[in-house]
């Protein structure tokens, strides 16, 4: 490219000049102009080498700054032609034009020359170019007809923004989509949660009686009112998972998690790490303690249950109900434990039991002397009992507190859903790692929770982590076929599942053939035969079923030799081989007698580090010294009641929910680190109204307690002065009949009898103040029963 001068271009122009480059290549533009006036011969390879590389892409679009300002008549022009070899570049005559793409800085190239310019055109290059178009012709003198023509020109940038905007829509694609519905969702979410935080405290009040009519006051308002004010100081004693437990130490995989809750809050840490959250909530399977290099501690204070996690209330209605009449926090305590542990191994590692002893005692030296209301719940009802004949027993097993204790310190026990004799849930749990709520999930999604996606075998590593959890044995049922029932007879025999209450409708009348009326039995059912293999052998007569017996059957070849992973996830089934598996199936029908003896044989080191800590039988003779050591005392059939003759017992519970009771199981299909036991969800009843649902036996309870375990004790087991009760301390039966809420409003419920909704039951509540306020049992109605738990009770033949 040369650029050298010829006559037609005209003289030298004598000042500065202003060149408007026509394209975005123009960019440079301002350096080629200073170069151009140079006018010196030695330029032309650096321009020829500044412009040879730059793609000549898009014209000017914009029309000049200047061009809208008229010029007066006569006036010279003071724009000079180029050089015919940069008009080819683009560059025309005209004042600068303005805001086109890459040409804003042509003036200030050309006033401060070419290296700022140069620095200037890197800041334009994020702009996009236009599209070019050819110059407009110009006449042979090198002239332009640009100034003429820039108001007749209509300008281009409208149809390429427009064709612009027409590409972008054709790119629209599902990702595009997505985002925008996300950000749709998450406008409207916190447009929500801006509008309940602006709104007055009383409107969702407002709302939920202006549908449901007028709400009555909650127990601690409506008591206060009456006049009732606080009295005896209230320890509450939780139960199994509702507590909250944190890191204090742990591996590397916990890093950043001191002093977080690994159980309760929001469970955050499950779904980041989930194995390592397995490895930190699982206990020593040889000394059931923990790991080394790991601990974690209860939550203490009424913060450690007062929410499972954030919205899920276990304690928190109770406290602010009590709080109504007065109560703070110097006359509640909260119990809180490590309920993963044996019971005598949380005094072991955290000296709870001590704990709790001397928090009693001051409460009582703080308040008067006004002695203590416990309040146990689930399984801390068990903790609870186990206590009591800890603080009596001589140390070093016990805490020495004398025979007398008890009385002095205890005005009474108020037991809420308390599993006294076990739950048959309990044996689902370690034996297949399942309950109803779990085998309808499987059936419903099968294979997903046995999935070996990501290595997550989430059924598998929570078999690990339970069976290493000794308090869940402490729940096993106790007392055998004795109060559980044989393979052909039960306590509940004759009860129907067609209706809440169920007392004295032993059959159903329905219309014959001839439409005469005609007496339907109902259908028997087997409640003692815990775990069936087969719909068949649940339902057969006794004499009809051919079992073979497994207690001496050789295990076989090792199910695992061909994975050792198998060994990580299952504890201990990888030792249980074909031969063992069959067996098992063989058998055919466990009571509650042969359960014990199948767990011994499918987990042999799990049931023997709990057998030196819980027991499952029934005493003959409670005098024996053997009962005087500590695996006895949370088996209410193995040991008494402290001498507290003054001290009352409340077994509280709900009623009217179907509660599991006993199995239909099956083999799993085969598989590599499989769980070779499952519930047979396809076994249903014959109608609506069985007890039979998806594999599971259904009984009247609160949904995880049997009427049968939570009544039994204080209906009869400890009524009077018995073996059990030889100081004739009073019980009392209350039960509480479940109402569903009615509508959404409502949350879970006032009148709610489920195993931890009832802990809001407001009927429930206000009995629990009355007594905390001074009541005993007789001033707040005595026994309240909606269950045949004393009909059920004469069933059962026990010494008392």
């Amino acid at each position: 490219m040369s650029v050298t001068r010829t006559a037609a271009h005209g003289p030298r122009p004598t000042r500065r000049e202003r060149y408007t480059p026509r394209s975005c290549a123009g960019r440079t533009g301002a350096v080629a102009v200073d170069l151009w006036r140079g006018g010196a011969q030695t330029q032309e390879p650096l321009l020829a080498s500044a412009f040879s590389p730059l793609p000549l892409a898009r014209p000017h679009l914009r029309e000049p700054r200047e061009a809208a300002r008229p010029r007066a008549h006569g006036s010279p022009s003071t724009s000079h032609p180029p050089p015919r070899s940069l008009r080819r570049l683009g560059f025309s005559t005209g004042r600068r034009r303005s805001g086109g793409p890459g040409c804003g800085w042509a003036r200030a190239g050309r006033v401060l020359g070419p290296t700022t310019a140069r620095a200037m055109s890197l800041l334009r290059r994020r702009k996009q170019p236009q599209r070019e178009q050819p110059p407009p012709p110009s006449d042979g003198n090198g002239s332009d007809h640009d100034d003429d023509d820039k108001g007749k020109r209509p300008s281009s940038s409208a149809p390429a923004s427009k064709e612009a905007t027409r590409r972008t829509k054709a790119r629209w694609s599902c990702v595009d989509s997505c985002c925008w519905l996300v950000g749709c969702v998450c406008s409207a979410w916190w447009l929500l949660l801006f509008l309940y935080n602006a709104m007055p405290a009383s409107f969702p009040q407002y709302v939920t009686e202006a549908i449901t009519g007028p709400l009555p006051d909650p127990p601690g308002v409506k008591l206060h009112k009456e006049g009732l004010r606080v009295k005896h100081p209230v320890v509450f004693v939780p139960g199994i998972v509702t507590g909250g437990l944190e890191l204090w130490e742990g591996h590397h995989c916990a890093e950043g998690l001191f002093r977080k809750r690994l159980w309760g809050g929001t469970f955050g840490d499950v779904y980041k790490r989930p194995l390592c959250w397995v490895e930190h909530m699982s206990l020593d399977n040889e000394t059931g303690l923990d790991k080394p290099g790991i601990r974690v501690r209860p939550v203490t204070g009424l913060v450690a249950a007062d929410y499972f996690v954030p919205g899920y209330f276990v304690w928190a209605v109770l406290i602010a109900n009590l709080a109504r009449i007065g109560y703070e926090e110097k006359t509640m305590y909260m119990a809180a434990y490590d309920w993963r542990l044996s019971f005598q191994n949380t005094e072991v590692r955290d000296q709870t039991l001590s704990r709790i002893k001397s928090n009693i005692e001051l409460m009582v030296a703080t308040n008067g002397g006004n002695r203590v209301v416990v309040i146990p719940h689930s399984m801390g009802v068990l903790y609870f009992l186990h206590f009591m004949k800890w603080v009596e027993a001589p140390p070093p097993m016990g805490g020495g507190g004398g025979p007398n204790w008890c009385e002095k310190h205890i005005k009474a026990v108020v037991n809420i859903g308390g599993p006294f004799l076990g739950v048959p849930k309990a044996v689902a749990g370690l034996f297949s790692s399942e309950a109803k709520d779990v085998a309808v999930a499987r059936a419903i999604a099968p294979d997903v929770l046995d999935s070996d996606f990501l290595g997550l075998q989430t059924l598998r590593h929570l078999m690990r982590m339970t069976r290493t959890w000794d308090s869940t044995m402490s729940m096993i049922p106790k007392g055998g076929d004795t109060i559980w029932g044989g393979l052909d007879w039960s306590p509940e025999d004759g009860f129907e599942c067609k209706a809440k209450n169920q007392k004295g409708n032993d059959t159903e009348v329905s219309d014959g053939i001839n439409g005469e009326s005609v007496e339907v039995p109902p259908e028997p059912i087997n409640y003692g035969r815990l775990v069936s293999f087969g719909k068949d052998v649940a339902e057969a007569p006794s004499s009809k079923i051919e079992r073979i017996e497994f207690r001496d059957a050789v295990k076989g070849n090792n199910i695992a030799h061909s994975n050792t992973s198998c060994r990580d996830i299952w504890t201990e089934y990888h030792e249980l081989g074909w031969g063992g598996i069959k067996a098992v199936a063989d058998y055919k029908a466990y009571t509650a007698n042969s359960i014990i003896d199948l767990l011994h044989f499918v987990a042999p080191r799990m049931m023997q580090r709990g057998s030196v800590h819980v027991s499952y039988g029934i005493a003959d003779n409670l005098d024996d010294p053997k009962y005087q050591h500590y695996k006895y005392w949370s088996n209410p059939l193995e040991t008494k009641l402290p001498n507290a003759p003054d001290m009352e017992i409340f077994s509280m519970y709900g009623v009217g929910i179907p509660t599991e009771r006993a199995y239909v199981y099956k083999l799993a299909p085969q598989a590599e680190c499989y769980i070779p036991f499952r519930i047979d969800t396809t076994a249903e009843g014959g109608d609506e109204n069985s007890c039979l649902k998806g594999g599971v036996y259904l009984a009247d309870g609160d949904e995880t307690v049997p009427v049968l375990s939570a009544g039994y004790m204080c209906a009869k087991g400890w009524r009077g002065k018995t073996r059990f009760n030889p100081a004739g301390s009073k019980t009392y039966v209350r039960e509480y009949n479940h109402s569903p809420p009615s509508n959404l409003l409502e949350g879970r419920g006032t009148q709610s009898g489920a195993h931890v909704d009832i802990m809001g039951n407001f009927a429930l509540i206000e009995d629990i103040i009355r007594i905390a306020a001074g009541a005993t049992g007789e001033e707040i109605g005595g026994d309240q029963v909606y269950s045949d738990i004393f009909k059920w009770s004469e069933k059962i033949k026990l010494k008392l």
